[in-house]
């Protein structure tokens, strides 16, 4: 088939280098998001998409709507029979869902009808989801709601980022993505609609969403900081400033700390939760590179009673 690739991060490249190779469908161009501000520099940078597609020598489309006319018009001309789609980013109306002959079609990386929205695996390791997957879908203008053409299913491993499973995801969608285009090619695939139990909703995790709350239980504070790991980032406040958490872990039963408090070992910081006490394995100050939580405390000489979060420390009233 002819098909125009519609994506924008690095999680959508794995199924564009599949589809790129196979010798059964043309990717005649790719849709992706217009250039945006990247980095410290904040400078325009192209999407990982448009990147891979430069370099494979393929058409790139930047509409900053998918509804624009010029973008409808190419995308009329280009005649795709089908367009795979894999985190684009943006909705697409009628008028763009109407022009290829077998539609536009998603892998989703969440076991449809679970966890439809932005941010699928990030939900489903808030909630502790001990499965999840990819599903391939008929894009239709409900949110994640056409029916589904295949699935596959990923363990949640119990340290797993969200990073983590997205990458695996990635990788193993990309070839369920192949086998739907294939299926559709053939004429022997057919989608069936999702049932109408077992819907939840996945929006996008926001920066205030990923805001350690020290005084829920450690298991929450746990899945908050792998769900948000690497973006938007778990974050807390230490004298005021942000401090990014990269990992943490369970601490020993004996340490017993208030919620926010701060415990400085040789080798390791602990942190008081609503529950129990967890260890910070790494942390990112403001402005800072990733490290190691205890060469940051020691760097900030961590005083006595210090607490991260929402309560001030004593050593932050007294400067």
């Amino acid at each position: 088939m002819r098909l125009v690739f519609a994506g924008t991060p690095e999680v959508a490249v794995p199924a564009l280098d599949t589809l790129l190779a196979s010798d059964r469908h043309e990717v005649a161009a790719v849709v992706t998001r217009p250039d945006a501000p990247a980095g410290r520099g904040r400078r325009l940078a192209a999407s990982p998409v448009a990147e891979r597609a430069r370099e494979a020598g393929v058409e790139i489309l930047r509409p900053r709507r998918p509804r624009d006319p010029d973008f409808l018009d190419r995308l009329r001309a280009i005649a795709p029979d089908c367009c795979p789609v894999v985190a684009y980013g943006a909705l697409l109306p009628k008028s763009a869902l109407d022009i290829p002959r077998h539609g536009w079609v998603n892998l989703h990386f969440s076991l449809l009808p679970a966890w439809r929205g932005a941010a699928p695996v990030q939900h489903a390791l808030l909630a502790g989801d001990e499965i999840t997957g990819a599903t391939t879908f008929q894009i239709e203008e409900g949110l994640d709601s056409g029916p589904v053409f295949g699935l596959l299913t990923e363990e949640i491993r119990p340290r797993d980022t969200s990073g983590d499973v997205l990458t695996r995801l990635a990788l193993a969608g990309a070839g369920l993505l192949a086998a739907t285009m294939d299926g559709i090619a053939d004429g022997t695939l057919r989608a069936t609609p999702q049932p109408a139990e077992g819907v939840t909703a996945a929006p996008k995790i926001t920066a205030e969403d990923a805001r350690v709350d020290w005084a829920a239980p450690a298991l929450r504070v746990d899945r908050v900081v792998r769900a948000c790991t690497p973006a938007p980032g778990a974050w807390t406040l230490f004298r005021g400033e942000r401090l990014k958490l990269r990992e943490v872990r369970p601490a020993p039963e004996r340490t017993e700390l208030a919620p926010g408090e701060l415990a400085v070992g040789r080798q390791e910081v602990h942190v008081g939760t609503g529950s129990h006490a967890v260890t910070l394995e790494w942390v990112q100050p403001q402005g800072k590179k990733p490290m190691r939580a205890a060469d940051w405390a020691r760097g900030v000489r961590v005083a006595a009673g210090e607490r991260v979060g929402d309560t001030p420390s004593p050593r932050a009233d007294a400067e």
